[in-house]
């Protein structure tokens, strides 16, 4: 069980759902380490339960390692880590090349390992604590154009999640991969302002546009509550409400538009195994003495 008062370090929080999670656990009694690129988006929050820090996940690794200790520093323990920060981009992949989803991955993937790599030697030392990564539904879909960058740099928070969590299961560790659907929050907005393509192609000018006028069509009108959702994984992570007496899972998915769509692609993945059952088998080698990791 944990502590009656956990402590949060918690990135991205001066808008969306890292805001929402803020003061849904400030609510409860807990106390948050809240950080952003700008101290100004925050100042709010300060309290006698709530440091605020000035944090840019882009910096040098040297630089958050000094950052996460002056959180560490303040209550001399941090139990849970939030990685929600990140960069919602668009954009067409042959127009915004490799350079574009590298920007994308520096930001949703790296930074995050960054802040989880400085924050691990205190939660090892501790034989405790929660890491929780902020996933998304477009990686279970993807098949559509403009959120190539975004999607596939979730993707791989997502394998990194589970690989990390058998890393560091023996120090008492848990990872949690939150997979939110579409929230009413400014990530629609912000992704349009993060438009990574380069000069555009004129063959993709109909369906660069078409994938735009959708997002800015859903714009405030996302089917899932923030506050909502960030009060389920706030209740998954201190074993409350509906997550009483159960373990903590290893995916939390956060929406019914986020649920229909992991149901609808493990569906879509072992209808192609059914089909191709045979040609899959059939590249085995004849011997016996294959060694399965």
């Amino acid at each position: 069980m944990p502590p009656k008062s956990l402590v949060w370090f918690i990135t991205g929080t001066s808008t969306g759902l890292g805001k929402a999670l803020a003061e849904v656990v400030l609510s409860r009694g807990d106390r948050v380490i809240a950080t952003a690129r700008s101290l100004d988006t925050i100042k709010h929050l300060e309290s006698p339960s709530c440091k605020t820090l000035q944090l840019d996940i882009t910096d040098s690794f040297d630089a958050i390692q000094a950052k996460v200790k002056e959180g560490f520093d303040v209550w001399d323990r941090v139990d849970v880590l939030v990685n929600n920060a990140g960069l919602g981009s668009l954009g067409i992949t042959e127009e915004m090349g490799a350079t574009g989803y590298m920007k994308a991955f520096n930001i949703n993937l790296f930074a995050a390992m960054n802040i989880t790599i400085a924050i691990l030697p205190f939660l090892r030392e501790q034989k405790s604590g929660t890491i929780v990564l902020m996933g998304s539904r477009h990686a279970w879909k993807c098949q559509f154009p403009y959120i190539g960058a975004y999607a596939s740099s979730k993707a791989a928070i997502h394998a990194w999640g589970e690989c990390l969590s058998t890393e560091v299961k023996p120090f008492g560790i848990h990872v949690l991969i939150a997979q939110p659907g579409a929230h009413r929050t400014g990530i629609i907005a912000t992704a349009q302002a993060h438009w990574l393509g380069g000069d555009t192609i004129e063959d993709y000018d109909s369906m660069r546009e078409a994938a735009a006028k959708r997002f800015r069509n859903q714009h405030g009108k996302q089917p899932n509550d923030s506050m909502k959702s960030m009060s389920v994984l706030a209740d998954v992570v201190r074993g409350e409400g509906p997550a009483k007496g159960k373990q903590m899972p290893l995916w939390l998915v956060l929406g019914k538009d986020a649920e229909e769509d992991l149901r609808a692609n493990v569906q879509q993945r072992l209808e192609n195994l059914d089909e191709w059952k045979d040609v899959t088998r059939n590249v085995v080698v004849d011997s016996d003495d294959a060694v399965l990791i």
